[in-house]
C-alpha cells in the first residue's frame, strides 16, 4: 500500500516555506510545489509555434481579541492545564471598532485581535457565540449509525457527514425556516483519523472509508422563527451523500471523446465519482457548483504525454489512498484506464432539492484543477462563470452560456436553466500592466501612478462550439484546457483561487494565495509584482463591456501580509497600520450590502497566525480597511465563508483542524473540546460547519 500514515515519510517537512504544512501539501495537493513545475510554458512564445506541434501524437504522445474563545491551547500534541486568551499577539487596539457597522453598513462587529499559531481555539468577536452546526461523523440518515472514532467503517461513513469540508452554502426555503446545507468534502487525513499500521487488509478498508468520506454533502436545517439559528436534520428527505462511487453524467463537447473513455465506460458518458472538491457557488436557478481540484494525487500516473505531464510533472504513486493497488481504474499506467484522470478536474453541478438526481460534470467549461466557478446572469442575459485554475503559474478563465438564462418562475425556466453550463464559450485572461516595467521591482512597492493596475483580454479557448486555438480539435481544448490556455499566451497567475462576482456590483475578485516561485520561475508582471510572493494578493476586475464581452480592467486591491512585518504591503490606500494582518486569501464572499469577505489559509506558516475570516469595505472612506472577524483552531483552514447579516449569522467550514498531530497526540479538540456530550468525539479533532450568531 502507498497510503502514508507516518509524517516522517513526508516529501515535503523539510522543504515547507509557502502556505501550507507538510501534512496538507501531502493529503490535499500531492506535494505540488515540490516536483517540477507544471507549467513550463513561455506563454507568449507559444503564438508561434506551428499547428502540428498540438496533434494528437503531440498531447498523447505514443500511448494512450476582545474575544470569545472556547479550547485549549496545544504545544506539542499536549493540553495546558488551563484556557488561554484568544488574540494572542497583535495590536488589537489599533485595527478600530466597528467592523462593517461602523458606516452603518453589514455587520457590526469589534474586530478581533489575530491569534496565535498554536492557540486551539475558535475565536469570535465580543458579543458573538459560535456552536457547530454539523460534523464529520454525524449521522445523515434515519438510521445512521452514531459516529464512533474507534469504530469506523465505510458503510457507517457513507450514510454519515464527511470528511474536511470546504466550499459551503446555506441555501434557505421560501419560508425562510427550512432549508439545505451543501458542502464539499475536499479530502482525508489519514493520520489523524486512524492509528498508523501496516496490514494490508486493514489499509484497504480504511481506503473504501477514504472513498465514503470524501465528495459532497446536502444536509436539511430547520429553524423555529425566520432569522433564528439553524439545526441539521437527521432524516432530512434531500440529505445526500455523494462519493468516490457515486455516478456522474459527462456533458458538453467532451463527451463521448476518445480522451475520457475506459474499459469501464466504452462510450465515455459516465463516471464514477468526484475527488478534490474545492470550492464552488451557487446558480441562480438552485443548484450547486463544485470544483474538482487536486485530483491527480488520488492516480498512479505515467506522466509520459504532454497532456498527462501539463497536469502532474512527474510519475507518481497515488499519495494518501492507495486506492490504485486494489481498484484498476486509478492506475493511470493502465492501457484500460489511462484515460481515467481525464474524467476528473471538471465543474460539477448537482441539484440539492433532488437526492435521486444524477450530478453532472460540464466539460464545455474546461478541465484543470478548479477551485470553483460562480456564476452571474450579464445584462445580456447570458450566464458567465469566473473559474480560478489552483496551481502557481496558471490561469484565469471564463465561461459564457451559448444560451440565455430564463429568469420565469417554474419547472419549465429552471429544467432549461440546468442546461446552460452544457454548451458555451471558454476563455483564459491576459493581463497587461500600464507601467514601466522597471517600476516593478519585486518589492510590492507602487509604481509611480500609484497603483498596480491595468487592462485585459479574454482570449477565446473555443467559440460556438469549436476550437478557437490551432492545432487542437475542441475535446482536446477541453481535456487539456492547461495546454490551450499556455498556446495562447494566457497570464501566468499567482495561484488563483476563488473567483467571485459581486452581485451588487458586477465587478469581479480574484484570490491569488501566494506563488513562491514568482520572480524565479515565472517572471514578475504588474499583476503578479511581487517577488516569491508568499502573503497573495486580491485584484478587483471590471469588465468594459458586460460580463459576455472580452476586455476588462483591473487593478490590485490588497497585498497581504503583516504591516507590522512587511513595509510594502497594500489595503486599497487604506492605512496600513489600522487594518487587521491578513495572509493568504482563499475563499471571498459577499454580504447583503456588497461588502467583501475573504477566509485564509495559510497565515500560520507566513505571518505566524491561525487563519481567519475577514471583513473588507469596497467602497467610501472604509474602502480596503481589513477587520478580522474570526480566528479558525490549531492549523485549521477557513472555507466556505456565508455571510447572512441580516440574521446576524456567519457561516464557515473549519478543514483540517490540527492537521499535524497524531492519534494519541493530536494537536487539536475542536469543536468538541473533551465535552462527553451526546454525539462528541472529546479526544479527535472533527472537521465542521460552524454557524457564529449574535449572543
Amino acid at each position: 500500500m502507498t497510503m502514508i500514515e507516518d509524517r516522517r515519510a513526508l516529501p515535503m517537512a523539510d522543504h515547507v516555506r509557502g502556505k501550507r504544512s507538510a501534512v496538507t501539501c501531502q493529503f490535499k495537493c500531492a506535494n505540488a510545489c515540490i516536483g517540477p513545475e507544471c507549467n513550463q510554458s513561455g506563454n507568449e512564445h507559444f503564438r508561434d509555434i506551428a499547428s502540428a506541434a498540438f496533434s494528437r501524437r503531440a498531447l498523447l504522445g505514443m500511448g494512450a481579541a476582545a474575544a470569545v474563545a472556547v479550547g485549549i491551547g496545544l504545544e506539542s500534541g499536549a493540553p495546558t492545564s488551563s484556557p488561554v486568551a484568544a488574540g494572542v499577539g497583535g495590536a488589537g487596539a489599533s485595527f478600530g471598532g466597528g467592523g462593517g457597522g461602523a458606516a452603518g453598513r453589514g455587520l457590526a462587529f469589534d474586530a478581533i485581535a489575530p491569534v496565535d499559531r498554536l492557540v486551539d481555539a475558535f475565536t469570535v468577536p465580543q458579543g458573538f457565540a459560535w456552536e457547530p452546526l454539523v460534523r464529520w461523523g454525524d449521522p445523515l440518515f434515519k438510521k445512521s449509525p452514531a459516529f464512533d472514532f474507534a469504530a469506523q467503517s465505510p458503510e457507517a461513513q457513507a450514510q454519515q457527514f464527511g470528511y474536511n469540508c470546504d466550499y459551503l452554502d446555506i441555501i434557505a426555503d421560501g419560508n425562510r425556516r427550512s432549508g439545505v446545507l451543501v458542502t464539499n468534502h475536499e479530502y482525508v487525513n489519514p493520520g489523524i483519523m486512524f492509528t498508523p499500521t501496516t496490514d494490508a487488509a486493514e489499509l484497504r478498508r480504511r481506503g473504501d472509508i477514504y472513498k465514503m468520506a470524501q465528495g459532497m454533502a446536502v444536509v436539511e436545517l430547520a429553524r423555529k422563527r425566520d432569522g433564528g439559528r439553524w439545526k441539521y436534520v437527521q432524516g432530512g428527505r434531500r440529505n445526500r451523500r455523494i462519493t468516490v462511487e457515486t455516478t456522474f453524467e459527462l456533458t458538453g463537447p467532451a463527451a463521448g471523446s476518445d480522451l475520457v473513455k475506459t474499459k469501464a465506460d466504452r462510450k465515455g458518458r459516465h463516471v464514477k465519482g468526484t475527488l478534490g472538491n474545492c470550492a464552488g457557488g451557487t446558480t441562480p436557478w438552485g443548484t450547486v457548483l463544485s470544483g474538482e481540484e487536486n485530483f491527480n494525487g488520488y492516480f498512479a500516473w505515467a506522466a509520459d504525454t504532454a497532456g498527462q505531464k501539463r497536469y502532474q510533472a512527474s510519475a507518481s504513486t497515488s499519495t494518501s489512498t492507495g486506492w490504485e493497488t486494489y481498484d484498476p481504474r486509478f492506475d493511470a499506467h493502465s492501457a484500460d484506464y489511462v484515460n481515467e484522470p481525464n474524467r476528473f478536474g471538471w465543474i460539477v453541478e448537482i441539484d440539492p432539492q433532488d437526492p435521486k438526481s444524477t450530478p453532472r460534470k460540464h466539460t464545455a467549461m474546461g478541465r484543470m484543477k478548479h477551485e470553483g466557478a460562480n456564476v452571474i446572469v450579464g445584462r445580456d442575459g447570458h450566464v458567465v462563470a469566473y473559474m480560478g485554475d489552483d496551481e502557481r503559474n496558471d490561469y484565469l478563465y471564463k465561461f459564457v452560456s451559448k444560451n440565455r438564462y430564463d429568469g420565469r418562475k417554474g419547472n419549465s425556466a429552471r429544467k432549461h436553466n440546468m442546461r446552460l453550463l452544457e454548451e458555451g464559450d471558454l476563455f483564459v485572461a491576459k493581463f497587461t500592466g500600464d507601467s514601466p516595467a522597471a517600476e516593478i521591482t519585486g518589492t510590492g512597492a507602487l509604481p509611480s501612478d500609484g497603483a498596480f493596475d491595468g487592462s485585459g483580454t479574454w482570449i477565446p479557448l473555443t467559440r460556438g462550439g469549436r476550437s478557437a486555438v490551432p492545432g487542437m480539435s475542441i475535446d482536446e481544448v477541453l481535456v487539456y484546457t492547461r495546454l490551450a490556455a499556455d498556446a495562447v499566451g494566457a497570464t501566468k497567475m499567482d495561484r488563483p483561487e476563488d473567483v467571485e462576482p459581486n452581485p451588487k456590483t458586477g465587478k469581479v475578485y480574484v484570490a491569488l494565495t501566494n506563488n513562491s516561485q514568482r520572480g524565479t520561475a515565472s517572471a514578475l508582471d504588474e499583476a503578479n509584482p511581487v517577488t516569491g510572493n508568499r502573503y497573495g494578493h486580491v485584484i478587483e476586475l471590471t469588465e468594459t463591456r458586460g460580463q459576455s464581452g472580452t476586455t476588462f480592467g483591473w487593478s490590485i486591491l490588497l497585498l497581504c501580509g503583516d504591516p507590522a512585518t512587511n513595509a510594502n504591503t497594500y489595503f486599497a490606500g487604506f492605512p496600513a497600520d489600522k487594518v487587521s494582518p491578513i495572509s493568504c486569501p482563499d475563499n471571498v464572499a459577499f454580504d447583503s450590502k456588497g461588502n467583501l469577505w475573504i477566509s485564509t489559509d495559510g497565515a500560520p506558516s507566513t505571518i505566524g497566525y491561525n487563519d481567519g475570516l475577514f471583513l473588507v469595505p469596497l467602497e467610501g472612506a472604509e474602502r480596503g480597511k481589513v477587520q478580522q472577524f474570526l480566528a479558525v483552531p490549531r492549523e485549521a483552514e477557513t472555507c466556505g465563508p456565508v455571510i447572512h447579516d441580516r440574521d446576524g449569522l456567519v457561516f464557515v467550514s473549519v478543514q483540517h483542524p490540527g492537521e499535524d498531530g497524531a492519534v494519541g497526540a493530536q494537536h487539536s479538540l475542536f469543536p468538541d473540546y473533551g465535552s462527553t456530550a451526546k454525539g462528541a468525539v472529546p479526544d479527535a479533532p472533527r472537521p465542521s460547519v460552524v454557524q457564529v450568531y449574535r449572543a
